[in-house]
C-alpha cells in the first residue's frame, strides 16, 4: 500500500478528519488516528509532545485532506466564526508554521514561497484585526523548541512591534512577517544545540553558529523568487544597534529597519527558550539582560506586548 506524507503542524482544528492517519515505524505504517476524529485539546497535545514533524495518508484520501485543511484555515481567519479565539489561533498557527516548514524545507520551490507570503499577508491582517491575537499566539508554547515554530513566534512578535512602532506600509508589514517566519534558515544543517545559550556553547559550537545568518543568505539568494528585503532579514537578524552583532557587526543606522524589528523579537524569544523563561518575566529580563543591544523603545514596547 502506498503512502502520502503530511505536516503535521497542519493537523489542527475540532474539524473531524474524513481520512485515516498514519505513522511510520521502520518501514511498516500503523494506523494512528481513524476516520471520525478531531485535533483538539488533549489529542493536540499528545502529538505535540510526540514531535512527529509528518504523518501518512493514503493517496486516495489527498482530497479529503486538503479539503479539511481549507475548511479549517477558512473558518480559523472568518472574523464571524462562532468559535473561540484559542481554537482560531491553534490553526492559524499550524499553518503558519506549514508554510515555513515547506519553504524551509524546500527554498527551490517557487510555489512554496508564494503560499507562504501570501500566508503572512493574510496572517498581518488577522493580527491587526483581532484585538486578543498577538496575545492568544504567544500562548501557544513552543514546548518542543521546535525551529518552524520559533519563526511563527518571531514573526508574531514582529508584527507587533511594527504596530507599535507605527509602521503602516502594508507591503513591507508583510515582507517583515515572512522574513521573521524564515530568519533563521541557516539553521537547517545546524551541527550544534539550537537553543542552547552562547556562552554554555562550546568554542566550536559557538563559532559555528554565529555563521547561521550568512549561510542562510547564501542559501537563498539565488533564487529569484525571495525578495531581497527577507534575504536582508535573514542576514542581518542577529546584528545589534551598536555594531557588537554578527555577521558583519553593523550598527543601526546601516542596519536593514526591518532587519532591526526581527533581531529585537527573535533575541526575545531565543532569551525565553534557552533560559526556559516565562513570558511574565520576559520583558523585564530582556531588558536588564539585552538593555543597549536594540533599540531602547523596543524593549519597552515588547514589554507591553508581552503582557
Amino acid at each position: 500500500m502506498e503512502f502520502v506524507s503530511i505536516r503535521t503542524a497542519t493537523l489542527r482544528g475540532d474539524q473531524k478528519i474524513d481520512f485515516d492517519l498514519y505513522i511510520q515505524i521502520g518501514a511498516k505504517y500503523i494506523a494512528y488516528i481513524r476516520k471520525g476524529d478531531s485535533f483538539e485539546g488533549k489529542r493536540l497535545d499528545r502529538l505535540r509532545e510526540k514531535k512527529l514533524k509528518k504523518m501518512f495518508i493514503r493517496p486516495e484520501d489527498e482530497q479529503a485532506y486538503r479539503g479539511y485543511v481549507t475548511q479549517n484555515i477558512e473558518q480559523a481567519y472568518d472574523t464571524k466564526s462562532p468559535k473561540p479565539l484559542e481554537n482560531r489561533v491553534a490553526v492559524i498557527q499550524g499553518a503558519q508554521q506549514n508554510s515555513t516548514e515547506a519553504v524551509l524545507e524546500n527554498p527551490e520551490s517557487q510555489a512554496n514561497y508564494d503560499q507562504a507570503k501570501d500566508g503572512a499577508g493574510r496572517y498581518v491582517e488577522f493580527l491587526m484585526k483581532e484585538e486578543k491575537a498577538v496575545q492568544a499566539m504567544l500562548n501557544i508554547e513552543n514546548t518542543e523548541h521546535d525551529l518552524a515554530h520559533h519563526g511563527v513566534t518571531v514573526s508574531t512578535l514582529s508584527v507587533a512591534l511594527a504596530n507599535k512602532l507605527g509602521l503602516t506600509d502594508q507591503a513591507k508589514v508583510q515582507l517583515l512577517a515572512l522574513g521573521a517566519l524564515l530568519h533563521d534558515f541557516g539553521h537547517m544543517k545546524k551541527t550544534y544545540p539550537l537553543f542552547k545559550p552562547l556562552k554554555d556553547m562550546s568554542k566550536e559550537e559557538k563559532a559555528e553558529y554565529m555563521k547561521h545568518p550568512q549561510v542562510g543568505a547564501e542559501s537563498v539568494q539565488t533564487h529569484r523568487h525571495f525578495d531581497k528585503v527577507v534575504i536582508q532579514i535573514i542576514q542581518q537578524h542577529e546584528e545589534l544597534v551598536d555594531g557588537s552583532g554578527y555577521p558583519k557587526g553593523l550598527i543601526e543606522k546601516n542596519t536593514d529597519p526591518l532587519a532591526v524589528i526581527v533581531s529585537s523579537a527573535n533575541d526575545l524569544d531565543r532569551m525565553m527558550l534557552s533560559q526556559k523563561i516565562n513570558r511574565n518575566e520576559a520583558g523585564k529580563t530582556f531588558m536588564i539582560d539585552r538593555l543597549g543591544l536594540h533599540p531602547l523603545d523596543h524593549f519597552k514596547m515588547l514589554k507591553a506586548i508581552m503582557g
